[in-house]
């Protein structure tokens, strides 16, 4: 079976980051765990580069506008952004910013981070799991991020008539 970046990704924070955040362990005792989990080693080098660049990418909430009636800024996707981004996933990270889950840095980190998993296109599951990955990285987001992860894990319910 080919294991992708993503999968990767999940693994670690499923096993090591979720759980027990706070549990220093050193990233070569990391890697190894996760090698020997049966991942390859230049995938598991791939995972580790993406999380360092999502942690150079940390960044303070910025708080909402004091105008909230003003509409902010449109997000023009390029090209290969709307190429790997299908509408479906345009359409959750504009309803993630209409309700105040992402605000727009944090929007942009969650694309480039979809961008950055080296697929050929991010299919919606694939591009929930980044937002709880970016949410969970970063600081005081702690709301937003049990909101994604309530939203993630919901059971489906009966349809409403």
């Amino acid at each position: 079976m080919k294991e992708t970046l993503l999968d990767v990704l999940l693994y670690l924070f499923e096993n090591y980051f979720y759980d027990d955040p706070d549990a220093v362990r050193d990233r070569d005792s990391l890697q190894a765990g996760v090698i020997q989990a049966g991942f390859t080693p230049a995938e598991v080098s791939k995972a580790f580069d993406w999380l360092d660049a999502l942690a150079a990418q940390r960044m303070v909430f910025q708080p909402e506008r004091d105008d909230a009636s003003v509409p902010g800024p449109v997000r023009l996707y390029a090209e290969l952004e709307a190429e790997r981004l299908d509408v479906e996933c345009r359409g959750f990270l504009m309803f993630l910013l209409d309700n105040g889950i992402l605000d727009a840095t944090q929007h942009e980190c969650v694309v480039e981070r979809a961008m950055a998993l080296d697929q050929d296109e991010v299919d919606l599951d694939d591009l929930k799991w980044v937002v709880l990955m970016v949410l969970f990285n970063q600081p005081g987001q702690e709301a937003a991020f049990a909101w994604m992860e309530s939203f993630m894990f919901q059971d489906e319910g009966e349809p409403v008539h």
